[in-house]
């Protein structure tokens, strides 16, 4: 993959690729400065060339990875709407909603925390 167009062009699923291309048309719009690089299967969302967050579809769900600092400061929220998550990613069911606002806090926290980060992903705490 290249793009996010060829990305979500490759979900059969009418209905599970109409709601990845609108996940990825509000992230674009919400946070236009975030570069996009493929790595691993899935579209990653960089800031100066540091992970922000990723998602990749699958046939159950779309996991996020916001990594686990990401995953730490927002475990309550998760548990709150709904997300299964593990230490690392969470999990949107193809029948639950996006909680876009809480996307938005998780973005913007990891584009505030990793501001004056410059390695692609976080030091490992000491």
């Amino acid at each position: 993959m290249s793009n996010l167009s060829e990305y979500v062009a490759a979900v059969t699923d009418d209905t599970k690729r109409q709601k990845l291309q609108e996940l990825f048309d509000w992230l674009t719009s919400e946070f236009p400065q975030l570069q996009i690089k493929f790595g691993w299967g899935q579209p990653m969302f960089t800031d100066h060339g540091t992970f922000i967050i990723a998602f990749k579809h699958t046939k159950k769900h779309i996991t996020v990875s916001p990594e686990v600092a990401g995953i730490q400061k927002f475990a309550d929220k998760l548990d709150i709407v709904g997300y299964a998550h593990t230490e690392n990613t969470f999990r949107i069911t193809w029948e639950q909603e996006v909680h876009y606002e809480l996307l938005r806090e998780m973005i913007q926290f990891n584009i505030e925390d990793k501001a004056n980060e410059t390695k692609f992903w976080r030091k490992a705490p000491n």
